[in-house]
């Protein structure tokens, strides 16, 4: 088991390498994007070969040991991977919201090495049009609409593609009413949920309040965005779901459905919360804002409470 163990860490430290040549390439390379992220490129056979090395841990203490990336922002792939393959799923089907060109999301993989079928939401409609003549759409059986998300059309949205049923996966990151969105869905049942969750707001149950045409930008507070950990665990305890973690960065949260839970351990939201260990901007001079300065940078705003259903001010955090 040594022996194992200390293989995958030595391809663990290939892969980096590999991702970070890969994205050098990319960058000066930026007019050439469909053929980079093709269908065959050095990042997804190294990821199908980390899935299938990731595939020897049959139990994990925290989801962080199985993450690698190919797609996802940051180790969400490695984590998918290892679910779909450890948890008892039946259709092969996702959606994913707020996915801008699909470049860079939590499905894609799923795509291209495990050949699921997806649909994909986006806003934008540039954005839309680009993943409609993508490769990607060629190649596999991914849907695509562009449409601004809302808690009155959600459901007619996924419907109007045939993926009114049971789902392999859904995730969710649109910045903003992510819990609205989720808490709206009545017509599928995912087996795996991943929401995004703001880390600023800390172990508070709050959620910015429902705002149909919201979108997060810098006038609105760079860290005023989205919903807490601690709500979106509540919400999912309501709708039968339990949490198992979140991705080392602190930004994506995992619910797995109850009567497909397995031996997984369900957390808290306390004993699962992690700190974002990312920064959405910095200072002028370029150093990042600490803590305690992203925190202040929320007082006097307005949250919804979701355990006593009202809206109040942030006060000092």
């Amino acid at each position: 088991m040594n022996v194992v163990i200390k293989k995958i860490d030595q391809f663990k430290s290939l892969f980096k390498k590999v991702n970070f040549i890969y994205d050098a390439i990319l960058k000066k390379n930026r007019e050439h994007e469909n053929d980079l992220y093709g269908y065959k490129n050095v990042k997804v056979n190294l990821g199908h070969i980390q899935s299938h090395l990731n595939l020897q841990k049959t139990k994990i203490s925290k989801l962080s040991e199985v993450e690698f990336q190919v797609f996802s922002q940051f180790g969400d792939d490695g984590i998918i991977q290892w679910l779909i393959n450890y948890l008892d799923i039946e259709n092969k089907t996702f959606v994913e919201f707020g996915v801008e060109k699909y470049i860079e999301s939590n499905t894609r993989f799923l795509l291209f090495n495990d050949k699921w079928d997806g649909l994909v939401i986006d806003g934008d409609e540039n954005n839309v049009n680009y993943i409609k003549n993508d490769a990607v759409s060629y190649f596999f059986n991914l849907h695509s609409i562009n449409s601004f998300i809302t808690k009155d059309n959600i459901n007619e949205l996924i419907k109007s593609r045939n993926f009114d049923k049971e789902l392999g996966l859904l995730s969710i990151d649109i910045d903003g009413n992510d819990y609205w969105i989720w808490n709206a869905l009545e017509n599928i049942n995912p087996v795996i949920v991943i929401s995004e969750y703001n880390a600023e707001f800390g172990l508070n149950p709050w959620t910015i309040p429902y705002k149909e045409d919201f979108v997060w930008d810098k006038s609105n507070g760079m860290h005023y965005w989205g919903t807490s950990l601690c709500s979106l665990c509540d919400l999912a305890e309501q709708k039968g779901y339990s949490f198992i973690g979140c991705n080392s960065q602190g930004n994506n949260a995992y619910f797995i459905r109850n009567d497909k839970m397995k031996d997984l351990k369900k957390l808290s939201c306390e004993e699962g919360f992690l700190k974002a260990k990312f920064s959405l901007n910095r200072k002028p001079n370029g150093e990042q804002y600490s803590e305690i300065e992203k925190r202040n940078s929320l007082v006097g705003k307005t949250v919804y409470n979701t355990r006593t259903n009202k809206t109040e001010l942030i006060n000092a955090l």
